[in-house]
């Protein structure tokens, strides 16, 4: 398979299998996805329908039971979990709807651990200036526990930009929060993505979420029943 600069992501027959007790669950089936350098891409769909399986074979946190997919023109599916990883560290942030967040770590630790295990100098410097861009200055030595959930999410959207990455994955990342704060977290993701320049793959259900990105593709019981598109309308 060739690549163009122009490819960031590149899937092809991707199929997931869970073996159960007495029977096989299909999760993926022949998934063929292609995104480009820069583009802000929304996969849409159910709950169930595999749309979070997918980014997270896409990401390298796990693997197909078949298929091809590569990061960076990079063979994921032919990497071991420590070249993964490494990959990961260098080209990819990921803001969850969990948070995720260390809970032993302050916010300022939490947004400079991935900056520090790769190596990267200043990361403190780094990390207060994006704590600054989301408007935590006042809780850099705050715990988890200390912060709203809008709060403990603003610090993982600031600890997925701080190595600068070239992909940006998120997984339905304002479904934990109010309507108001959910709203907040969108226009901070959109506009920090748009300030570094970062390629945006985002998990969402919300339609209204999804047209915020340039393109869509839509997710239904394991199948991608519309190739990407440019949407109609973008907020």
């Amino acid at each position: 398979m060739s690549f163009t600069p122009e490819i960031y992501i590149q899937a092809k027959a991707l199929t997931k299998q869970v073996q159960l007790t007495d029977s096989t669950l299909t999760i993926l089936q022949h998934i063929d996805l292609t995104i480009n350098r820069g583009d802000s891409v929304a996969i849409v769909g159910a709950s169930g329908s595999g749309k979070s399986t997918l980014l997270g074979i896409l990401a390298g946190l796990d693997t197909a039971t078949s298929g091809e997919v590569y990061l960076a023109g990079q063979p994921l599916h032919a990497l071991d979990d420590d070249a993964r990883a490494e990959l990961r560290a260098r080209q990819v942030g990921f803001v969850f709807q969990s948070f995720l967040l260390l809970p032993s770590l302050s916010a300022l630790e939490n947004v400079t651990l991935p900056a520090e295990l790769a190596g990267i100098k200043n990361a403190t410097q780094r990390g207060r200036e994006l704590l600054a861009l989301v408007g935590l200055t006042e809780r850099a030595d705050f715990y988890p526990s200390q912060m709203s959930g809008g709060e403990q999410q603003r610090v993982a959207i600031a600890r997925a930009f701080i190595t600068k990455p070239a992909i940006l994955f998120a997984d339905e990342p304002s479904a934990n929060l109010d309507e108001t704060t959910g709203a907040k977290i969108e226009d901070l993701l959109f506009e920090l993505n748009a300030q570094q320049g970062t390629t945006l793959v985002l998990v969402t259900h919300n339609p209204a979420l999804a047209k915020r990105c340039a393109k869509q593709a839509t997710m239904q019981a394991g199948h991608l029943t519309m190739a990407v598109a440019e949407v109609t309308s973008v907020a």
